[in-house]
């Protein structure tokens, strides 16, 4: 809805699932379930679904249950106490947009409980999420908690830190500190690849559930699990941190881990698709694995097309805000409205100039591309200036 700006999906029908609950013994079942005879909006089923997630544990993050985003960690939560430091973020994100919907709905009520659950789960996570060089990953049932320094394996979690930044939930100079502490003990240049988390889980006495039952490195047990790899380069991207973002791109870019015959020996996979995973295991350092991987392939798209160069749509507004490395001039981009081309041609400038978009030779008033669906052809050429995160830095300085 934020790219169309059609929400009428929203009031569509939608028919509810018949099944049993959980017995008290259970994780999980298998059953085919019926389809009920109630039926409710798609904005109704998206209202209880927040509703039902809005469970907290001890330190006030989400219940983690059997598995948050990462279902490895099946061990974590089980017993109902177990929390979700990156759940909390992502829930705020949530939360957050949700109140904007809930708003355009005249649902004001919720839109206000979105927005109250949002500022609590803030303070707590700035309150119990926080390690001293990066957020946690979570805590067990027990309280012990899970992607800290006391920890001897996974001391460090990717997706906390860099959905600190994404979800905009933490602390501005604490996730600046958890980013710098992820990209100095998660990507490791001599391999080519972003790790999950590190140290892998082994031989202690954690017990996170399934992920440990993978080899050292492997998958998500602390090898390249490529929606996380791309999720912190969004956040870098996020922080205008040209350098690194570009850097890292072209790190998990599989074209780049194929270069060469010898390369292509080592990574085993495709290098025209996107791979699940990267090992870092010993005996088999730089593997892909698991290719064809289309929800990593989404994620790299949305990363190249929106955090990468900038291009993104809202209704019928196009935003250029790139992120692209400062020695770039220019670049072009095609880009299909519906059955309208716009050719988009985006020029870097000193740093000194302000943003300025012409279409078809008119400049804009508000700085954006105001999309028409005309059936011809628009020529629109973006001046944007020099922004890293060395000058937004000094920016705030100042």
């Amino acid at each position: 809805m934020t790219h169309t700006g059609d929400d009428s999906i929203l009031n569509e029908q939608v028919s509810f699932l018949d099944g049993r609950l959980l017995n008290a013994d259970e994780e999980s079942y298998y059953d085919l379930p019926l389809i009920s005879g109630f039926t409710d909006t798609l904005y109704n089923h998206c209202v209880r679904a927040i509703d039902h997630g809005l469970r907290f544990g001890g330190h006030g993050l989400p219940l983690m249950g059997s598995g948050d985003w990462n279902d490895g960690m099946d061990k974590v939560g089980v017993d109902g106490k177990g929390e979700s430091v990156w759940l909390a973020f992502f829930l705020y994100d949530v939360l957050m947009k949700f109140s904007k919907i809930s708003q355009a709905h005249n649902d004001n009520a919720f839109a206000e409980k979105c927005k109250t659950g949002a500022d609590t789960l803030k303070k707590n996570i700035e309150a119990n999420a926080w390690d001293g060089e990066w957020y946690k990953r979570a805590y067990f049932d027990d309280g012990t908690p899970l992607g800290s320094h006391v920890n001897e394996e996974c001391s460090i979690d990717s997706i906390s830190q860099s959905w600190s930044v994404i979800s905009k939930a933490a602390n501005e100079a604490r996730s600046q500190i958890a980013m710098e502490s992820a990209y100095k003990n998660l990507v490791r240049k001599d391999i080519s690849i972003i790790q999950l988390l590190n140290p892998p889980f082994d031989k202690s006495d954690l017990n996170p559930g399934y992920i440990k039952g993978y080899v050292s490195g492997v998958r998500e047990n602390g090898g390249q699990y490529t929606h996380a790899a791309i999720w912190l380069i969004m956040a870098f991207a996020e922080m205008k941190d040209n350098s690194r973002t570009w850097e890292l791109l072209s790190m998990i870019n599989p074209l780049n881990h194929s270069k060469t015959p010898e390369e292509a020996a080592i990574y085993k996979a495709e290098p025209y698709v996107a791979a699940a995973d990267v090992y870092a295991a010993k005996k088999h350092v730089g593997r892909g694995g698991w290719t064809w991987y289309t929800g990593s392939a989404g994620w790299m798209y949305q990363l190249i097309l929106e955090s990468f160069l900038g291009i993104r749509r809202e209704g019928n507004i196009l935003r250029i805000q790139p992120c692209v490395p400062l020695g770039w001039k220019s670049f072009v981009v095609h880009y299909r409205f519906h059955q309208t081309m716009y050719h988009i041609t985006v020029l870097q400038t000193d740093g000194n100039n302000k943003l300025k978009i012409n279409v078809d030779g008119n400049e804009q008033f508000d700085d954006a591309v105001h999309l028409v669906n005309d059936n011809r052809e628009h020529i629109v050429q973006a001046s944007i200036p020099f922004i890293s995160a060395v000058q937004n830095v000094l920016d705030t300085v100042k």
